[in-house]
């Protein structure tokens, strides 16, 4: 339903698993995930209306692994 929501969710876990990006370039890696954390967000202000309760609750909670398991589940 919003798959553009959940390539950026799934972008942010990997980012934050990838754990050779850290050790390598930490400055980087934080930028990496700053980045497509404001993406999620920007996202998330502009469809918030057309998300449902649960949804918008893993949203404005920043679970955001939640909240893609939920998009996965309930398409």
């Amino acid at each position: 339903m919003h798959p553009h929501l959940q390539t950026f969710l799934q972008q942010r876990l990997d980012v934050i698993a990838d754990r050779e990006f850290y050790a390598r370039d930490p400055a980087a890696h934080l930028e990496a995930l700053k980045i497509v954390s404001e993406q999620i967000q920007t996202y998330t202000n502009t469809h918030l209306a057309e998300f449902d309760g649960k949804l918008r609750h893993y949203l404005t909670n920043s679970s955001y692994q939640k909240a893609l398991e939920h998009l996965q589940t309930n398409p």
